[in-house]
């Protein structure tokens, strides 16, 4: 005998519903929102026409009149105001994208020498951390930016390293290739590599979960990577043109050069940042139980492989909702470069505020900014925290 269907539920829009309530609690919550917004902004418009404060963007499209120093793309002090924040967006996505890397990557490292069996290295990032963490992050910024303009040596006397790397109060130089088309390939292979590399990778983990056997995949996604770069630069002409810095009389020529601002900035949020990344590293690792590695060391995994395919898979599900914290934590603290002069987004901002009087527009197009790129981090991390989870059987 069929199972009897149980009827369909009929909402109830009555007053007496707890559902039906609840969206006419959200609707009228909305309204208000929207009307608070609406009264603060008529009455900023109104309070700015009565005081003769011109209010509006219009002002984007007019000429900036000041030069940048340091820019990612053409920029002339007669192109408009928006091409002038793009510049600034440009040099704090530069510091911001760079810097989570290297903060990643140094608070791996310190976190996971947390649990070395050797006392030096835990001490040192013991020691590490304490420090950083407990010196302001501003302090540490005007620290470093001292160090490069009073500590180094003139652009004319300037440290060489190798007779390719230069450090000097005009900031740091190093070699870069010459950009063409075997670059280009070679670029193009290197991504190709990093597709196939992952795909080998995800084909070896369904083998593992099928027959309990897993292969390093690390070493052949290198060799992939490595291949397909080499095979688009060979293609490419195997060009070997290097464009190399070299100490002239009064600075050094050639090369890419990082300024001392931009450098102060990366070290400064990077070394910072890196010391609660390596604490929220080792609570993670602390958190899987001790069996565990237990069973991995009765399985005959060294302690390599142990930490590298047990206990930080494991502790991923911990470490990536604070360490989002922290990458929108070093991109928001990159605004306090504008005390040692870094044109970012709020220094372009502040000299548009100067130029222009347009305050209100100014800040809501950094608060945009902000806004923006912290919550695309936010998705992208949310997004990764998905697929890492330990999903249950």
């Amino acid at each position: 005998m069929a199972a009897a269907r149980m009827p369909a539920r009929k909402r109830d829009w009555s007053w007496r519903s707890q559902a039906f309530r609840g969206v006419i609690y959200q609707i009228v919550a909305i309204a208000l929102i929207a009307a608070g917004v609406w009264f603060l902004a008529h009455n900023t418009l109104e309070n700015m026409r009565v005081r003769g404060i011109q209010s509006g963007f219009g002002f984007l499209t007019q000429p900036a009149g000041f030069d940048i120093g340091e820019v990612m793309f053409k920029y002339d002090a007669l192109d408009p105001y928006w091409k002038a924040f793009l510049v600034g967006v440009a040099n704090t996505l530069r510091v911001a994208i760079v810097g989570i890397v290297l903060t990643t990557i140094l608070g791996m490292l310190l976190g996971v020498g947390r649990f070395s069996r050797n006392a030096i290295v835990r001490g040192f990032c013991y020691g590490y951390v304490e420090l950083f963490r407990n010196v302001p992050v501003l302090l540490q910024l005007l620290m470093w930016y001292l160090v490069f303009t009073e500590v180094l040596p003139p652009s004319d006397a300037a440290w060489s390293i190798g007779g390719f790397l230069f450090v000097s109060k005009g900031g740091v130089q190093f070699p870069v290739p010459e950009w063409g088309v075997g670059q280009g390939l070679a670029a193009i292979g290197a991504f190709a590599g990093l597709l196939l590399a992952l795909w080998y990778r995800h084909r070896k983990l369904q083998e593992f979960e099928k027959s309990g056997q897993l292969r390093d995949t690390f070493w052949p996604s290198v060799a992939m990577i490595f291949g397909g770069a080499l095979v688009g630069w060979l293609v490419g002409g195997a060009p070997t043109e290097w464009n190399v810095p070299k100490q002239a009389d009064v600075m050094v020529e050639g090369g890419v050069s990082m300024t001392p601002e931009f450098m102060a900035v990366l070290l400064g949020l990077v070394l910072y940042t890196a010391a609660f990344v390596a604490e929220v590293v080792r609570a993670g690792i602390a958190s899987v139980p001790l069996g565990q590695t237990e069973a991995a060391f009765s399985l005959g995994l060294t302690r390599g492989k142990t930490m590298r395919l047990v206990v930080l898979p494991q502790a991923l599900r911990v470490i990536i909702p604070p360490m989002t914290n922290q990458y929108l934590n070093l991109t928001k603290n990159s605004s306090l470069a504008v005390a040692i002069g870094y044109p970012d987004v709020v220094s372009i901002a502040n000299t548009a505020i100067n130029q222009t009087g347009r305050a209100v527009e100014c800040i809501a197009l950094i608060m945009l900014v902000y806004l923006t790129t912290s919550l695309s981090t936010s998705a992208l991390m949310n997004w990764y925290n998905k697929r890492a989870a330990i999903k249950e059987r």
